[in-house]
């Protein structure tokens, strides 16, 4: 049973001309429990609009979400599910925070769920723990946190409802180079730690290829290839007529096959064109 699942999802924002497309159109997805899917596209090609059917922010015009095998608009009681099962953190999710503290603030979600007080300190420390924020951040003011703290603290706030799936709205825009690791770093041991679902979206092509176990690519409303790094980014043509680009290793390596020489097409991080390098130079191959 996949983690989540959408079926021919369609959603036309109201008050729309007739004949105006629709944001998105016929949309199956599908990702499977412990799975870490991608979703990349061109700025207004529906990714933030598929994401927000998945908790039941936005209702279908057409076609039906399921969690866990559950269609999420069954009744009033699955809406509501829906909104705890898969936790949804937008961009920039720091501009959200409002509490008084950052304890308080990671708190919020777990509230309004109707746990114990002693439930949601434990929730609010084993999502600070998976964040990387000390237990001394918690008494702090959000905006006396560093721009990387903030953005953790935030995301900590979605994880600490403990989400069946957990979607990230490019969850390192805006962040330098120590913070997009940060951030990256966090995702990859929640994952690990707790078997959950990710969903991210991400602009990254880098980040993507290091992160991602299958990708889905969106373009004008509608899912235009889904697979995984090799399938995908090996499809460099048809994503740059997209608009899309492919990680800078790629393109590299693309250029050295044209040159001629005999390397692998399957070069997307930078541990792979790493590894590759090193298999040249122990064959003798010499790189222009």
């Amino acid at each position: 049973m996949n983690a989540i699942e959408t079926q021919s999802l369609t959603y036309q924002y109201p008050n729309t001309g007739k004949g105006t497309p629709a944001a998105i159109e016929g949309i199956n997805l599908a990702a499977q429990p412990g799975q870490l899917l991608c979703i990349i596209g061109h700025t207004g090609s529906g990714k933030s609009t598929l994401v927000q059917h998945l908790n039941a922010l936005l209702k279908p015009t057409g076609g039906a979400v399921f969690v866990d095998g559950k269609n999420i608009w069954q009744n009033k009681a699955s809406i509501r599910q829906a909104r705890f099962w898969v936790g949804l953190c937008f961009q920039y999710p720091e501009y959200q925070m409002f509490e008084e503290t950052v304890e308080k603030d990671i708190a919020f979600g777990p509230k309004n769920m109707g746990l114990p007080g002693d439930e949601i300190r434990a929730r609010v420390l084993r999502a600070a723990e998976y964040v990387g924020l000390p237990e001394s951040c918690l008494p702090k003011s959000p905006f006396d946190l560093s721009g990387g703290e903030k953005r953790r603290a935030a995301i900590a706030g979605v994880m600490a409802m403990e989400p069946r799936a957990l979607v990230l709205d490019e969850p390192t825009a805006g962040l330098d180079p120590a913070g997009k690791e940060q951030i990256q770093q966090l995702i990859l041991r929640y994952r690990r730690e707790t078997g959950r679902t990710v969903l991210l979206i991400s602009h990254n092509m880098e980040e993507v290829a290091r992160l991602a176990d299958q990708i889905l690519v969106m373009h004008q409303g509608r899912a235009a290839l889904c697979g995984t790094a090799a399938e995908v980014f090996g499809r460099a043509a048809q994503l740059r007529e997209m608009g899309l680009s492919v990680p800078v290793v790629t393109d590299i390596f693309e250029r050295l096959r044209a040159a001629g020489l005999p390397v692998s097409a399957e070069i997307f991080t930078e541990e792979q064109a790493a590894a590759e390098l090193a298999r040249l130079k122990r064959e003798g191959v010499r790189l222009p």
